[in-house]
């Protein structure tokens, strides 16, 4: 007998089984397709219900709970005081019915004044309500949200083409983008039970820049001319001259030098040190885990700020990014407006790896900017010169709020510690290559 036939033979399936699963499978794909049928009817019913439901406030569903709840129990045990409650409940959410009903044609306006400030700068806003009815409109209430707050103004009756008022100041206490708007009207009871609102207008950005400093053109080593940083390249094609050497075959008659050729009796050619426009690339490691405290964070942003508006001011072709997004830097109000939105990031970041994929993008930096808050390690900034470009010189700023100015390095980068922002001029100023 050979191993073969040794193998037990597969028990055989029953048939039993066979369409107990099919039943099975039938069922559920039944009960599938049942749950799916009612998960339509319910949509369908909610959103033909939604003009009347959508007006009911939570405290009115809650109030109608009770309600319901109060005449159960009345029934159940023969309670007349729970009843009294129910008939007392329902008629109040009765009552408030006739407020929610009127039409309202307003012409809404937000304005912001101005539309970016710097931190801690007063800014002011103004809603206008203009009636383009042909009859007084009824008092009512505008609410407008702004930023984390809400303003609530109570409107008069206003006559046909006329405007009210409302005026407003916005908290600019911290950098941040503050959204004003949208301005809706509120109809309702006074217990607000119903609520029917109606939204007028689109939201308005306020843009709180933070705050920076002045710096001098072409801080910290930057080149800024027409010829560009020369680099130890030479080549044959550019501004910048190197020297001259004995003509080969192949090179163009355009670069000999007829004065020296004619003097030392062989052709001499022009060589010359290639050139480049600088390229910087300005990061910011926004994780929550390398800064103390938020404080710490916002000089940092400050620091990034100051270097940015800078740079642009300069006319240096730049990169600006944070793990998050990239920086507009075609301008510095761009810059500003953008860095409003930078915020502490909850998740780990290793900073050699985010610099490496910013770098990946920008193969021809010259110019590396790297600011970091106080908790980063030392060794991860020295993992950060790994990654650069050949001849590229890394700049590392360090916010350290309340320690002295000072500048140090660690392997081939100086790293400045800025402990407030007024010293960063004066540091950028002392920061060597």
């Amino acid at each position: 007998m050979t191993a073969t036939d040794e193998r037990p033979t597969p028990a055989p399936v029953s048939q039993g089984r066979i369409a107990l699963r099919t039943v099975g499978r039938s069922a559920s794909d039944a009960l599938r397709s049942a749950g799916g049928a009612v998960a339509s009817v319910g949509r369908r019913v909610a959103a033909f219900t939604e003009p009347v439901t959508g007006v009911v406030s939570v405290i009115g569903w809650l109030v109608l709970a009770a309600a319901l709840g109060a005449a159960i129990l009345a029934v159940v045990l023969d309670w007349v005081e729970f009843a009294f409650l129910a008939a007392t409940l329902l008629g109040a959410v009765l009552i408030a019915v006739p407020f929610v009903f009127g039409r309202m044609r307003y012409r809404v306006g937000v304005e912001l004044q101005p539309r970016r400030v710097v931190a801690g700068e007063r800014a002011l806003g103004r809603l206008t309500v203009v009636n383009d009815a042909t009859s007084p409109s009824l008092p009512s209430r505008m609410e407008l949200p702004v930023g984390d707050g809400l303003a609530v103004f109570q409107l008069p009756a206003i006559p046909p083409a006329a405007e009210h008022e409302e005026l407003f100041a916005v908290p600019t206490e911290h950098r941040a983008v503050i959204v004003a708007g949208p301005a809706i009207s509120v109809r309702g009871d006074q217990l607000g039970l119903l609520r029917r609102t109606v939204r007028w207008s689109e939201p308005v950005e306020l843009f709180v820049h933070p705050r920076t400093a002045r710096l001098k053109p072409s801080a910290a080593g930057l080149v800024k001319d027409l010829e560009g940083e020369v680099t130890r390249t030479i080549t044959d094609h550019d501004i910048s001259f190197h020297a001259l050497r004995a003509y080969e075959p192949g090179d163009p008659l355009r670069n000999v030098h007829w004065r020296s050729s004619a003097r030392t009796g062989r052709l001499m050619v022009r060589q010359y040190e290639e050139t480049r426009r600088s390229e910087l690339v300005l990061l910011q490691v926004t994780s929550a885990e390398h800064y103390v405290d938020d404080d710490e964070f916002e000089l940092a942003v400050s620091i990034f700020a100051s270097l940015g508006v800078q740079i642009v001011r300069d006319g240096t072709t730049a990169t600006a990014a944070t793990e998050q997004f990239n920086l507009r830097t075609n301008t510095a109000i761009s810059l500003l407006d953008d860095s409003c939105r930078i915020e502490p990031s909850k998740s780990s970041t290793v900073v050699r790896t985010f610099a490496r994929e910013v770098l990946r993008r920008t193969p021809a930096a010259s110019v590396v900017m790297l600011v970091v808050g106080s908790a980063v390690p030392l060794a991860e900034i020295r993992a950060v010169e790994t990654v650069l470009p050949s001849d590229a010189q890394l700049f590392v700023f360090r916010a350290d709020r309340g320690a002295d100015a000072r500048i140090g390095r660690t392997g081939n980068a100086p790293v400045a510690t800025i402990g407030e922002l007024g010293e960063l001029p004066a540091v950028v100023r002392r920061v060597k290559p």
